[in-house]
């Protein structure tokens, strides 16, 4: 980068651009809600608020290697219940072991994510085709599996709930939210697969310039598969999540899930996992705040569709000045 090129960018693009416009849309949203609602100042919240960014924050980090890539992958809400129900039904039906349960769950998603990875890197299927497809499967699969019936993994206080209190513990009188600490510590890990392996680098390239990556032997079917792995694998996670916050997991749930996820990735730039992170909470603040300002659900789906018409919009401008910078 020249020297000239420095005045020519503003404090928020030297800070990191849309990250930084997003978290402050955060804080402007929290206090927006704090200052309209003393309901909504409550602890109880603020944890209502956490417990359901889990499992939507570990599939937006999962889902941000695939829109990196340039695809997508809309399998991860439905197969987020279809995972959780597998897992259930083994630990509640057939008494094995909860850590088998989870393992299952987490397995399944890496499985249909390598599914997906064949379909659309081997196979060449467009990536929206392939994971509609793998979206009915799994919302079909789940259901099956369990006849259509809910399931509770096992309560607090039971044996088997230990995973409840990796997401939620209590200290003396007070809820501690330790899945937020998780959440980060994922996030800080895949940004680093992101920005320093090969994984992410090679994600990032063929989002680029799919044909020159091949071009310069790079095995592209490989690094591309690993993408919707990855989405799989996280999809798992938060099923796990997912178990641990809900008291019942309902076959036939899920639809949606996945497009919050996805507009969480977008929203924060659809390019870094602590992006995607910013943008669930856009999201989370929304959908837990209107209600306390005497909104109808209905107008959370609308003002995230305003946002992200908005993110979308930052994106393209700001990568048309980018364009003009390095034209210059």
């Amino acid at each position: 980068m020249g020297k000239s090129d420095m005045p020519n960018k503003s404090i928020v693009e030297r800070l990191g651009g849309q990250k930084v416009i997003v978290l402050l849309v955060v804080m402007v949203l929290f206090a927006f809600f704090c200052i309209a609602s003393p309901n909504f100042r409550q602890y109880s919240t603020v944890l209502s608020i956490l417990d359901y960014s889990y499992y939507i924050a570990l599939m937006a980090i999962g889902v941000t290697f695939p829109l990196i890539t340039g695809g997508v992958d809309l399998s991860i809400g439905t197969g987020l219940i279809c995972y959780s129900l597998v897992g259930g039904y083994l630990v509640v039906h057939k008494g094995c072991p909860t850590i088998v349960g989870i393992l299952v769950a987490v397995a399944f998603g890496v499985a249909i994510g390598l599914l997906n990875g064949a379909l659309v890197a081997l196979m060449n299927l467009p990536p929206f085709m392939a994971t509609l497809c793998t979206c009915m499967i799994t919302r079909g699969l789940g259901a099956l599996i369990v006849n259509r019936l809910g399931i509770s993994w096992p309560t607090s206080g039971t044996e088997g709930s230990w995973f409840r209190d990796i997401f939620k513990t209590t200290i003396g009188d007070i809820k501690v939210p330790l899945g937020f600490l998780w959440v980060v510590l994922l996030v800080a890990l895949m940004a680093f697969v992101l920005n320093h392996t090969p994984i992410g680098r090679y994600a990032i390239a063929i989002g680029s310039n799919k044909e020159a990556v091949a071009l310069s032997g790079i095995n592209v079917r490989f690094y591309h598969t690993m993408a919707y792995v990855i989405s799989g694998l996280f999809a798992g996670l938060a099923a796990v999540a997912y178990s641990a916050v809900f008291s019942t997991v309902q076959p036939g749930t899920g639809a949606g899930f996945e497009l919050e996820a996805i507009g969480g990735a977008i929203i924060g730039g659809a390019g870094s996992v602590e992006g995607s992170l910013l943008g669930v909470f856009v999201i989370c603040l929304l959908k837990t705040g209107l209600p306390y300002v005497g909104l109808q659900a209905n107008w959370q789906q609308i003002i995230t569709g305003l946002v992200l018409i908005g993110a979308v919009l930052v994106d393209i401008l700001k990568k048309k000045r980018s364009g003009e910078l390095r034209a210059a």
